[in-house]
C-alpha cells in the first residue's frame, strides 16, 4: 500500500524554528538535521506502522542523532505528521493536535 504524507503547518514550523536553532549554533548543523528529518520522514511513508502508538492513535518515530520525535496519525492511506518535537519538551502539548 502506498501512503501520502502530509506534515501539518504546525510541525512544519517546529522542523524550521529547530533547522534554524541548529544552524545558528553550527553552519551545516541544521540542514544536517533537516536532512536526517526528511529521511526518517521517508522512512514512515514506506513503513507507517512499524512504529508504536505512544497516545491514542498517534505514532512516534525517533529521529537518529538529535533528540527529536516525529508523531504522526495514519487515517486511510494518509499519514499525517502532527508534530516534530525535541524530546525535552511537555509532550501534553501536541496531544490535542490530532
Amino acid at each position: 500500500m502506498s501512503y501520502r504524507l502530509i506534515i501539518r503547518p504546525v510541525a512544519k514550523a517546529e522542523l524550521m524554528e529547530a533547522y534554524h536553532w541548529y544552524e545558528n549554533r553550527s553552519p551545516g548543523l541544521g540542514k544536517e538535521f533537516r536532512r536526517t528529518v526528511v529521511s526518517r520522514l521517508a522512512f514512515i511513508q514506506r513503513n507507517p506502522k512499524l512504529f508504536p502508538a505512544v497516545h491514542n492513535k498517534v505514532r512516534k518515530a525517533l529521529v537518529r542523532r538529535f533528540p527529536f520525535g516525529i508523531y504522526y496519525v495514519i487515517k486511510r492511506e494518509i499519514i499525517f505528521v502532527i508534530a516534530i518535537y525535541h524530546a525535552s519538551r511537555d509532550p501534553e502539548r501536541w496531544h490535542d493536535r490530532h
